[in-house]
């Protein structure tokens, strides 16, 4: 039995280049996200993205690992922000999520940076989303904050 299942569903009307969609999760919690090609590869214009929903999964997955990581080697964060940057190129002629650049910076008491930086490593790992992305060259910048 899955541990949790989530579903969200996309609209879609016209061909590629010029058509549009709506994405709305089952939760409620997204609303009516509006998608377009050109907002996927040109400028956002409002509109949302596969890769900036890849990026909203990636950052809360990672933070929720960190977390956890951190708090089962006894140093609880009292504030962690997570930023995932990723990107689409071409690739053997077709596009394609190449990577996803996770950024994180965290207060977190009795932890000096390189045990922060060994953390991050080992949450990083440890993310189901970014065990979904195999494939994707997945990065890591950590930076303690004081």
């Amino acid at each position: 039995m899955a541990m949790a299942e989530r579903s969200a569903t996309t609209s879609w009307e016209g061909d590629l280049a010029h058509g549009n969609g709506v994405l709305s999760g089952a939760s409620g919690a997204l609303g009516d996200l509006p998608v377009t090609w050109a907002s996927r590869t040109e400028r956002s214009d409002g509109k949302t993205s596969p890769e900036e929903l890849i990026a909203a999964a990636h950052s809360s997955c990672f933070s929720m690992a960190f977390s956890n990581t951190l708090s089962t080697g006894g140093h609880a964060p009292e504030r962690l922000e997570v930023t995932a940057n990723v990107t689409l190129d071409m690739v053997d002629g077709a596009p394609t999520v190449t990577t996803s650049e996770l950024t994180v910076t965290g207060r977190v008491p009795g932890i000096d940076q390189a045990a922060f930086e060994q953390a991050a490593a080992e949450a990083a790992k440890g993310c189901p989303i970014s065990r979904a992305l195999a494939g994707v060259e997945i990065s890591v910048s950590a930076t303690l904050e004081s």
